[in-house]
């Protein structure tokens, strides 16, 4: 675009009485707005903190919420499923087709995590960051009307296509949230705003175990209530996502729509076009380096050809499936029962395992503040390290629980040492890390197919850890100690550190695929 037209849509803005200069004092004003521009840094705006918070309580937090719901009504919902089959079909299930029928209920779950994933590449480009998020956010209250509503209408398939709904609008929005957050935000504040979806789904973990307790909505004629409370808070949030701005840089590479991401740009930060230079030419940076993608559609397919975006692939999906197969869900499956077995009551076992899932909050909270001061390399790398190690001791620790009267103590330190570590790096920063190793226009397939490794992780553990646990018992952390150090090695090889460098030098420097040497290339540069 010529320098002529750069400069109309730059100024083409509602033109308010303080945007005329004062004609008497030119050299003046000049110095004054050019010192403006120079002094300007993004940062935290009203409206960046309100897309953190809306988005995070809106949109990851029912994720999260229904991860961990189910587990507290699973034997009310098995007496409703076979009730209602009784009732209706004049059929009683036995305990073999209870369960497959009650794995169904969870399972669907995950596989509409899947579909949304896939589904996330497409949306984010068709519809808009903001417009898909919206629809995330509507999915998820068709769902939570169908909760409501299945036993009153005496109806399984309401509830299974309820968590049909419930899966799609988790795998949407782990596919996009954290790209239109980051999209947002500035440079520096990426990786805060990148936290943000996992603690949301963090919190919505944390709340669907509070919210099962007994004397809340752990009743047993509660579990539709239980199942469908969420949607209060999406509700609320509905509304306030529908003002939010549009993604900048997706107006501005994706959509070639220059006016209107200037327009959105200087709403989110709150400031005049005028002084949005750095902005700018940061949005006309990632338009010049990528200019191989602009004229293309990036399907996922083919993002996966493309061989310059085969090392930054690898490394995002390892993670993101890395994540799930480091066992979190295994540890907390297995937490109540290690501290039930240091004597905790069943109530208190289950306060222990709240308490658990409280540390993954706060250690989510701690990265806000953490993430834009420390890289992403050293935190991930640590993180994965000493969770391996964790795993490997809680194996043996469970191993001989019974051998000394102090060991089930020693497998609750390690739990909760656990827990705090994954929340350090394994936990936040995969969810984001492909929108600091993607370009603008090959992201939302980047971001499809790591949501999609991270889904299809959390399958994987689900229908393999049940057997691993009968078959093995303790010695199934060994195995999760095993991979997750197998995911240490690879990152330390290839994974180049992010922050504070844009999403061009990082593709350059894994442009040759596992040929690359990325921290070699930094040394070098250094």
């Amino acid at each position: 675009m010529g320098e002529q037209s750069e400069h109309s849509s730059l100024f083409a803005q509602p033109i308010s009485r303080q945007s005329f200069p004062d004609l008497s004092q030119p050299v003046a004003n000049e110095h004054q707005h050019l010192t403006q521009s120079h002094d300007y840094k993004a940062g935290w705006s009203f409206y960046l903190v309100l897309a953190g918070v809306i988005t995070t309580f809106g949109s990851s937090l029912p994720v999260g919420f229904n991860i961990g719901v189910v587990n507290t009504p699973a034997d009310l919902i098995k007496s409703f499923c076979n009730e209602s089959f009784i009732t209706r079909y004049d059929i009683q299930l036995n305990k073999t087709w209870l369960n497959v029928l009650w794995s169904s209920v969870v399972s669907i779950f995950i596989i509409g995590g899947c579909t949304g994933s896939i589904l996330g590449s497409v949306l984010a480009d068709k519809l808009g960051r903001k417009k898909a998020t919206i629809l995330t956010n509507v999915l998820s209250l068709a769902g939570a009307v169908l909760f409501l509503f299945c036993r009153a209408a005496n109806s399984v398939e309401m509830l299974i296509i309820g968590r049909l709904l419930v899966g799609l609008s988790g795998g949407l929005t782990t596919s996009i949230v954290p790209m239109y957050l980051t999209e947002l935000a500035p440079s520096a504040l990426t990786g805060a705003m990148g936290v943000a979806c996992p603690m949301g789904v963090n919190v919505g973990v944390l709340v669907g175990q509070v919210m099962g307790l007994k004397f809340l909505l752990g009743g047993v004629d509660d579990w539709p209530y239980l199942l469908s409370v969420y949607a209060l808070l999406v509700i609320v949030c509905l509304p306030v996502l529908l003002i939010l701005p549009e993604s900048p840089k997706y107006l501005f590479v994706v959509r070639k729509n220059e006016l209107a991401a200037i327009s959105e740009l200087s709403r989110l930060r709150g400031v005049s076009p005028s002084v949005l230079t750095e902005d700018l030419e940061l949005l006309r940076e990632e338009t010049r380096t990528d200019v191989s993608s602009a004229g293309k559609h990036w399907s996922m397919l083919k993002v996966l050809q493309e061989p310059r975006l085969r090392l930054p692939l690898l490394l995002t999906c390892s993670m993101q499936a890395g994540q799930q197969t480091s066992g979190i869900n295994a540890v907390f499956y297995y937490s109540q029962t290690i501290f039930k077995q240091a004597g905790l009551t069943e109530l208190q076992s289950q306060y222990a395992t709240i308490c658990s899932g409280f540390i993954n909050v706060c250690t989510a909270v701690f990265m806000l503040y953490l993430l834009p001061r420390t890289g992403r390399r050293p935190l991930l790398l640590g993180s994965i390290f000493v969770a391996s190690v964790l795993l490997a001791a809680l194996a043996a620790a469970m191993k001989f629980i019974n051998a000394a009267s102090w060991m089930p103590y020693l497998c609750m330190m390690a739990v909760l040492a656990y827990v705090l570590v994954y929340g350090f790096g394994l936990g936040p920063i995969p969810y984001f890390i492909a929108s600091e190793m993607f370009e603008v226009a090959p992201r939302p397939a980047g971001m499809a197919w790591g949501s999609l490794a991270n889904w299809g992780g959390n399958f994987l553990v689900g229908m393999c850890f049940p057997t691993m646990r009968d078959v093995i018992g303790p010695y199934s952390f060994l195995v999760f100690a095993t991979v997750t150090m197998g995911l240490f090695v690879f990152q330390k090889f290839y994974f180049p550190e992010t922050r504070g460098k844009t999403p061009a030098q990082v593709t350059q420097l894994c442009s040759r695929g596992l040929k690359s040497r990325p921290l070699r290339s930094l040394a070098l540069d250094h």
